[in-house]
C-alpha cells in the first residue's frame, strides 16, 4: 500500500539528495563535470575528496561559512521573533468579539496567500530608491529617501520586514486556533480568584498554547533559516557578503560564475544537519519540559 509512495519519495527527495551528499565528497565544480554538447561529448574528470570540503568550510579555511552562519541566525531569529509575538497579538485580538472580526481576519490572511515571488516583486518596487512608494512618503513628509536596496544595513531591514509580513499571517492562524481551543472555564475561573489580565494571559493562555507554539517556532525556524525567495528576489544582484544566508550563499556557488558544484552541496548537507540537530535538541527540550510539568 505505501510502496507508490515510498516509489515517489525515493525519485523526488532520496536521489537528489544523495546525489548531494556525493558532490560534496569530490571536487565537482563545472570546468570537470563534463557533459553532452552537440555531437561532443567530455568526459567527467572530477574525483572524490572524502570530507575535504567539510574540514574547508567548518575549520574557517574557505572565509565564508561562519559570518554568513551569524547573519542567518540573526535573521532567523529575528523573523520568527517578530512572525510569533505580531502572530500572537493579532490572534488575541481577533479572538475576542469584535465588529467586522471575519473582515480583518480575510484582510490578514491575504499576505499568506499571495505566492513568495509575487510579494517579493512588489516590495522590491516599494522600495526601489529612486520610484518607490515608501521613499515618495517620506520625501513626502519633508525626509530624505533611503537607498534601501543598496545600503548593507537597510538590505537587512528591508528583507526581515518583508518575511515578517509574509510570515505573520500563518502564525496569527496557527495561535488562533490554539486559543479558541483554550476552555473558557480556565479564564472565567482565574478570574473569579482575582487573577489580573497579565497573570491569566501567564498562567492560562500561555501553557495553553504550548503544544501550538511549539509546532509553530519549530516550522518557522526551519523554514526562516532556508528562506531563499525573500532574500534572492528582494534584494537581487545587489545582495552580498552581508547580506546572504547560506542558503542564498549555497545557491549562488552553483549557478554564479564558475559553478562550484561540490562545496554548494557541502553547504546544503551542512544546512540540513544543522536544522536536523536543532529539531531533534528542541523537541528533546519540550518533553523535558513537559515531564516537568
Amino acid at each position: 500500500m505505501v510502496l507508490p509512495a515510498l516509489a515517489v519519495l525515493t525519485v523526488v527527495v532520496g536521489y537528489p539528495l544523495g546525489r548531494g551528499v556525493w558532490l560534496s565528497l569530490t571536487d565537482a565544480t563545472e570546468s570537470n563535470m563534463g557533459g553532452t554538447y552537440g555531437v561532443n561529448k567530455i568526459p567527467a574528470t572530477y574525483g572524490f575528496t572524502g570530507l575535504a570540503n567539510y574540514l574547508d568550510v567548518l575549520s574557517g579555511a574557505e572565509g565564508h561559512f561562519y559570518p554568513r552562519l551569524a547573519w542567518t541566525v540573526i535573521w532567523t531569529v529575528a523573523c520568527v521573533t517578530l512572525h510569533y509575538g505580531i502572530g500572537l497579538g493579532l490572534a488575541m485580538l481577533l479572538n475576542r468579539a469584535m465588529r467586522w472580526r471575519s473582515l480583518y481576519r480575510v484582510l490578514l490572511i491575504l499576505p499568506w496567500a499571495v505566492p513568495a515571488f509575487v510579494a517579493a516583486f512588489a516590495w522590491r518596487l516599494l522600495f526601489n530608491s529612486e520610484s518607490g512608494l515608501i521613499n515618495a512618503v517620506l520625501n513626502g513628509l519633508g525626509m530624505n529617501g533611503l537607498n534601501w536596496l543598496g545600503d548593507p544595513f537597510l538590505q537587512k531591514v528591508s528583507v526581515v520586514a518583508v518575511n515578517v509580513w509574509l510570515g505573520v499571517p500563518f502564525m496569527m492562524l496557527a495561535i488562533l486556533g490554539g486559543l479558541q481551543a483554550i476552555p473558557r472555564e480556565l479564564h472565567e475561573s482565574a478570574e473569579m480568584d482575582g487573577a489580573s489580565p497579565w497573570q491569566r494571559f501567564r498562567y492560562v493562555t500561555l501553557p495553553g498554547l504550548r503544544s501550538v507554539s511549539s509546532t509553530v517556532i519549530l516550522l518557522g525556524t526551519i523554514w526562516t533559516f532556508n528562506q531563499f525567495p525573500v532574500i534572492y528576489l528582494v534584494i537581487g544582484r545587489n545582495a552580498g557578503a552581508d547580506t546572504d544566508i547560506l542558503a542564498t550563499y549555497a545557491f549562488k556557488l552553483a549557478f554564479a560564475d564558475v559553478r562550484d558544484y561540490a562545496m554548494s552541496a557541502t553547504y546544503g548537507v551542512i544546512i540540513l544537519s544543522m536544522l536536523l540537530v536543532f529539531a531533534g535538541a528542541y523537541r528533546r527540550a519540550l518533553k523535558r519540559q513537559e515531564a516537568v510539568l
